[in-house]
């Protein structure tokens, strides 16, 4: 077992077609590390530069203390899990989990002891006689798992292997990939675009756009502290609701955003906490509300008027656990470049007004809700967890920087680095 290390790792293809750009990234030993972003991002490109099978334009690789940019793949002592099995048809599940171990001539009881232990973790003992053709695709996908766990090797790389399951299996199999990889306490390296499966199963999650890392933490980091708007509008699903806003302050000191014809005050503990907001009093910004921060208030009738807004129901979707409402309210989305490509990417767009002064909200309701198609909605919005980011650049808002913090870098690299912002141009210290 060992970690592994991406020091400005770059790809590029024939005609200048830049796939993966100065990568960095440091995966512990024993670290799982999940790589996510939209179709096309690099993830995958990343991984197979890790494994071998792309060469490495610029950058260093390492896998242990030993660099291995011109390592064969073969000897680099990594196992891969494809998103098709790779099973070899005419074989039993036995030898398609042996074949590796064979093919390095392992002794005959070694082979059939790691086999057998895998199998066992796997919950595939009772089909090692069968042909792949006589499993099912959650077991098909165990069998692929099985011939890279019996390898023991230094990590395992991981493309997709739950893209071709039904969502039950999906579920169940991603735990059991979790749990297998707590056990074994190998460093491992997973590619999905399914941020739920990104969330639920890395120690730490890598985000990445057009060949570019946006932020590197842990899930829950990753969720409540976005770096830019594409990561706060990427992870999380639904995705994270973006309106254009103003602050201003009132009388009392409270802060209020205002999103044009509606406005939300402030919770005094979010503005506490996110001191670089001072700035931004009278100046544009972006306000992002996650799904789940939105009820309908009739559900919670305490909630204060000055922390509603109101919306027009145009889709109702009755989850059983949950109503995801789909309204049109009142305030101007927030679209940058960013956000334009984003709903592209997830498809978001199909609900939009024409209107620039209609924005389009997905809340998460709560079964016991009444609400009605077409009816004006009255939403009350917990104002404690919401996003900010500065429309010129994109970054999140949070602390306020020192006077003698250096200007702002771009997103793409200022997500590995702290979590503040600069200040937008007039603004005092």
């Amino acid at each position: 077992m060992a970690g592994v290390t991406l020091d400005r790792i770059t790809k590029v293809y024939s005609g200048d077609q830049r796939a993966v750009s100065d990568l960095s990234l440091d995966i512990a030993d024993g670290e799982f590390l999940v790589l996510v972003g939209p179709s096309g991002c690099g993830k995958t490109t990343a991984l197979r530069m890790i494994a071998g099978l792309e060469d490495i334009t610029g950058g260093e690789l390492k896998i242990g203390d030993r660099v291995v940019n011109h390592v064969p793949s073969r000897d680099r002592d990594i196992a891969m899990v494809f998103q098709s099995y790779a099973l070899y048809p005419h074989l039993s599940v036995y030898d398609n989990i042996a074949f590796g171990l064979k093919l390095r001539k392992a002794p005959k009881d070694e082979i059939d002891r790691r086999v057998r232990t895998a199998a066992k973790s796997l919950d595939l003992i009772d089909f090692l006689e069968r042909k792949p053709r006589a499993l099912s695709g959650g077991q098909r996908q165990r069998v692929a798992m099985g011939r890279a766990i019996v390898r023991q090797p230094a990590a395992f790389l991981m493309d997709e292997p739950l893209s071709n399951l039904d969502a039950k299996l999906r579920v169940q199999t991603r735990a059991e990939i979790a749990r297998l990889q707590r056990e074994l306490a190998t460093t491992t390296i997973y590619v999905t675009h399914d941020q739920v499966e990104a969330l639920t199963m890395g120690d730490r999650v890598a985000v990445m756009k057009k060949g570019e890392l946006q932020q590197v933490a842990p899930p829950q980091e990753l969720y409540d502290r976005p770096v830019n708007l594409f990561v706060g509008g990427f992870i999380g699903s639904p995705s994270m609701n973006m309106f254009e806003a103003t602050l201003r302050k009132e009388a009392d000191g409270s802060l209020r955003a205002d999103l044009g014809g509606q406005s939300l005050t402030l919770d005094p503990e979010l503005v506490a906490a996110r001191t670089g907001l001072g700035a931004y009093i009278g100046k544009p910004l972006i306000l992002g509300i996650r799904p789940e921060e939105i009820e309908d208030a009739a559900i919670d009738p305490a909630a204060p008027a000055d922390r509603r807004l109101r919306g027009v129901l145009k889709l109702r979707e009755a989850l059983g656990s949950e109503i995801m409402a789909h309204l049109e309210i009142e305030a101007t989305p927030g679209r940058t470049d960013d956000s334009a490509e984003l709903e592209a990417d997830l498809g978001l767009s199909a609900l939009g007004s024409d209107d620039t002064r209609v924005a389009t909200l997905v809340a998460r309701f709560s079964p016991r809700s009444k609400v009605e198609l077409g009816q004006t909605v009255e939403m009350r919005v917990d104002t404690r967890n919401l996003h900010f980011f500065d429309p010129t650049n994109g970054l999140g808002i949070y602390e306020r920087p020192p006077a003698d913090h250096p200007p702002a870098q771009p997103a793409a690299t200022q997500a590995a680095g702290d979590d503040s912002v600069s200040q937008p141009e007039g603004a005092n210290s």
